[in-house]
């Protein structure tokens, strides 16, 4: 069983503020989570062989080609450019996300 300690110090790192009925509800459900976790450690599954995926769906994507309209020439890439509000050496200027 977890402890109430334990509970507030995940609940400090994850810089949640809980009250005490809060932390009595998660010490609860957090303690039947772990109780079933142990439960699934006891199944023997020596015989199952692992896969990597369990449902056989496989990504369709197309290869990243330049498109031939804008390989030909540089008019549509100006005409793009031209519309964008901030544009740098015929690139497209975006903030910084960092």
């Amino acid at each position: 069983m977890i402890t109430r300690e334990e509970v507030q110090h995940i609940a400090k790192l994850a810089r949640l503020g809980l009250t005490e009925q809060e932390v009595e509800k998660y010490q609860k459900e957090l303690s039947a989570i772990l109780g079933y976790i142990e439960k699934l450690k006891e199944v023997d599954v020596s015989k199952v062989e692992p896969t990597s995926q369990a449902v056989l769906l496989e990504n369709i994507m197309r290869k990243d080609e330049k498109s031939p309209a804008f390989a030909k020439s540089s008019a549509g890439r100006e005409k793009l450019l031209a519309l964008m509000p901030e544009t740098k050496d015929g690139y497209l200027k975006v903030k910084s996300i960092f």
